[in-house]
């Protein structure tokens, strides 16, 4: 960024500028039968190649390091009924009033979330609806509406059985979500396929998509050639799919997502050595809104934030003296002085094209839809290239959104 102000800057960002014409038939409805078949774009110095992801391993350095999100999606579509034999879906967003995703999942008999309801007109206040599917537990969820607000409800789910947490009972009575534009039932194989092969923490409403494509034999194949991965967790919201209604970048509300990331991977972030490549916007946008915690350590003498708000990062670029290992050694010492073993925070960082890249070298994503917050994410990489790997993209059939193909790109091809 330069030296304007920073709010000036973002107002230059208009989002018509990150228009495209995508067309339907080149948007991906269903998984491909085997993950990695799915065609890999390759983007570097100016030079645009193709592969598939089996053969990864082949456009890394040995010393790349890879960050994975094992965020995994929960069933959070779950359909209800009023007494009246009316139904009403309701989604599943995050828990209510900050609670933690994994305290949230592991309720007994009761747990609270923010939700979307589907014909909420219809539902009152106090009214109580029951599950219309509860699956092989055979246990009624009910549910409960406690308010309305202007983008969500408050939603108290109950259940009469305390060997049962939360988590279970809507593996049973839920589906897995898809995104908006798949126009169709999910079925028992998007249960399979809507998650990567390593989710592990549960909490995302919708699937970190770039990792779709990764099997064990892919996987095998970077570590055969000396590539090793570490995991963040970033809870991916619904906010994702939210489209960018304003004239310019910066009068949009990015959705602040919860996040968390063990001790022993921000010691690999800190190894200047690594040249770390990010598996997705999530990871990305989690390493990167790490460094800039570590500068507020640094810069504000507080050691107990965990937060960075969306253009946060565009007032700490006044010292940028701290290297990145100077950031993460800061939260490092915070958590050795603490005792802990995991780091959990908050971000909203909104990352835009003049973005400078503190932590990640490349990243591996799919392909984004027209105007969106992501899209922009990948101009901050490519400059105006992006509109270049687009149009090949577009000419050459490549599958694009969450079920579509995917690219390798590096920081250095602006």
């Amino acid at each position: 960024m330069s030296n304007q102000h920073p709010h000036t800057i973002l107002q230059e960002i208009s989002m018509a500028e990150f228009d495209y014409d995508l067309p339907q038939e080149q948007i991906a409805m269903q998984p491909l039968e085997n993950r990695h078949d799915s065609r890999l774009l390759l983007y570097n110095n100016d030079l645009i190649s193709e592969d598939t992801y089996i053969n990864l391993h082949k456009y890394l350095p040995s010393n790349a390091h890879l960050i994975f999100n094992n965020s995994k999606v929960i069933a959070a579509r779950i359909i209800f009924k009023k007494t009246t034999g009316a139904f009403i879906e309701i989604f599943l967003l995050e828990p209510a009033k900050g609670q933690l995703h994994s305290e949230a999942l592991c309720q007994k008999m009761s747990s609270t979330w923010q939700c979307l309801v589907g014909g909420v007109k219809k539902w009152k206040n106090g009214e109580i609806l029951t599950s219309e599917l509860s699956g092989d537990l055979n246990i009624p969820l009910k549910a409960t509406l406690l308010g309305k607000y202007q983008e969500y409800c408050e939603v108290q789910f109950s259940w009469d059985d305390e060997d049962v947490i939360f988590s279970e009972i809507i593996s049973a009575a839920g589906k897995i979500p898809l995104p908006p534009y798949i126009k169709r039932i999910s079925t028992s194989e998007d249960a399979d396929r809507y998650q990567t092969v390593y989710a592990k923490t549960e909490g995302s409403v919708a699937a970190p998509t770039a990792g779709l494509h990764f099997t064990e034999e892919t996987i095998e194949g970077l570590h055969q050639k000396g590539i090793e991965h570490s995991f963040v967790t970033l809870h991916v919201g619904a906010g994702t799919f939210k489209p960018v209604s304003a004239e310019t970048i910066a009068d949009h509300e990015m959705h602040q997502e919860y996040f968390e990331i063990e001790k022993k991977t921000i010691e690999i972030l800190a190894d200047n050595t690594k040249m770390i490549v990010a598996v997705g916007t999530t990871s990305l946008r989690t390493i990167e809104s790490m460094y800039w915690i570590g500068v507020k350590m640094l810069t504000q003498k507080d050691e107990t934030t965990k937060s960075l708000a969306q253009w946060e990062n565009l007032g700490l670029q006044q010292y940028p003296a701290i290297s990145t290992q100077d950031a993460f050694n800061a939260l490092l010492n915070m958590m050795n002085k603490n005792n802990l073993s995991i780091f959990v925070g908050i971000t909203g960082i909104c990352i835009v094209p003049g973005y400078q890249f503190k932590v990640a070298k490349g990243l591996i994503t799919n392909f984004h839809q027209p105007q969106s917050t992501l899209l922009l994410l990948i101009a901050a990489i490519l400059g105006n290239k992006w509109k270049t790997i687009y149009k090949h993209a577009i000419e050459n059939n490549f599958r694009f959104l969450s079920y579509g193909d995917g690219s390798l790109l590096f920081m250095n091809s602006r």
